[in-house]
């Protein structure tokens, strides 16, 4: 249960900070109102929130472990609020990393 929690709290965290960014992006990249920036620092501080909430001895092994899911995060992004599809190499790269951050998550630790 530890893992599958794990994961759900990255997947939100993941999505609340790409649409913080994105928020940003719209303000500043498309010439919209600078209103923008509101929505986005109340997604960012949710974001903060969200990983707080992850089950690990060490704040540095969770930063870690979620930068992989964040990868996988943002191209879903890209593929649901953008419409772009991911091409198999950046699904590759996010199998990859997505590996990576459940060893540096779940891997056993002596003590």
């Amino acid at each position: 249960m530890r893992g599958a929690m794990a994961f759900v709290i990255y997947i939100a965290a993941g999505f609340a900070e790409i649409a913080g960014c994105f928020a940003f992006w719209i303000w500043l990249r498309s010439g919209r109102s600078g209103l923008w920036a509101f929505p986005g620092m109340a997604s960012l501080a949710l974001f903060a929130f969200l990983l707080t909430r992850v089950d690990s001895d060490s704040a540095g092994r969770a930063y870690a472990a979620y930068g992989g899911v964040y990868i996988t995060t943002s191209l879903l992004w890209m593929r649901l609020v953008e419409g772009r599809t991911p091409d198999r190499w950046e699904i590759f790269g996010a199998a990859i990393c997505l590996g990576g951050a459940a060893l540096i998550l779940f891997a056993p630790r002596s003590t």
